[in-house]
């Protein structure tokens, strides 16, 4: 793929990816409204892709997924890629929110 290419199948992927981490906070009962635009950006954000490799490629990747095959194929790749990885990731966080060791300083 042309790095031109690239940039714009990862522009739509970025959007799609935004599209779905809303629906998916506006889903989660234990989201508070306050604390909805943090979970979101924690979940769009290079530092998190980059926890599955290169940012860029994997948004580049939904684009391509969005534009061949539709939204629901899209929303379903991220749903069995990044999903599960980003829930681990907020279930940690969330742990060591009530760890001794974030709280003993």
């Amino acid at each position: 793929m042309v790095e031109s290419e690239k940039r714009t199948s990862a522009w739509i992927g970025d959007a799609v990816l935004a599209l779905f981490a809303r629906e998916w906070v506006l889903r989660q009962q234990d989201i508070q409204p306050g604390k909805r635009i943090e979970v979101f950006t924690g979940m769009t954000s290079n530092r998190f892709l980059a926890c599955l490799g290169e940012p860029t490629a994997i948004e580049a990747r939904i684009g391509d997924i969005y534009q061949i095959e539709g939204l629901e194929s899209a929303f379903a790749y991220i749903e069995k890629t990044l999903l599960p990885v980003f829930e681990k990731q907020r279930r940690n966080q969330i742990k060591m929110q009530g760890s001794w060791r974030t709280r003993v300083q």
